[in-house]
C-alpha cells in the first residue's frame, strides 16, 4: 500500500505541474509528449493520473486511519499533558 501511495503522489504531482504549465504558459505537457490532446497516449495518461487521485482520496478510508494532518496527534497531546503535570 505504501508503494501505491508513493506512485500516486508522484502521478498527482505530475498532473499538478501539467495544470500549472497550462494555466501559466498555455502549454500542455502531456499533449506535447503524446502529440495531441486527444491522442490515445494523452487519454491514458489523464486516466492514470485521475485513478491516482482517486486512490489518494479513498486510501485513508480503506486503511481505516482516516485523514490525519499530524501523526499521532492525540499521543503528542497526552505526552505534553503528562510532562506539564510532572513539572508542577
Amino acid at each position: 500500500m505504501v508503494i501505491a501511495n508513493i506512485i500516486s503522489y508522484v502521478l498527482v504531482l505530475l498532473g499538478a505541474v501539467n495544470w500549472g504549465l497550462y494555466g501559466i504558459f498555455d502549454f500542455n505537457l502531456v499533449s506535447w509528449i503524446c502529440q495531441g490532446p486527444r491522442s490515445v497516449g494523452s487519454i491514458i495518461v489523464y486516466v492514470v493520473i485521475t485513478l491516482a487521485a482517486v486512490w489518494l482520496i479513498i486510501s485513508p478510508i480503506i486503511s481505516g486511519h482516516g485523514l490525519r494532518l499530524a501523526m499521532r496527534d492525540e499521543e503528542e497531546r497526552e505526552k505534553r499533558r503528562e510532562a506539564t503535570q510532572s513539572n508542577h
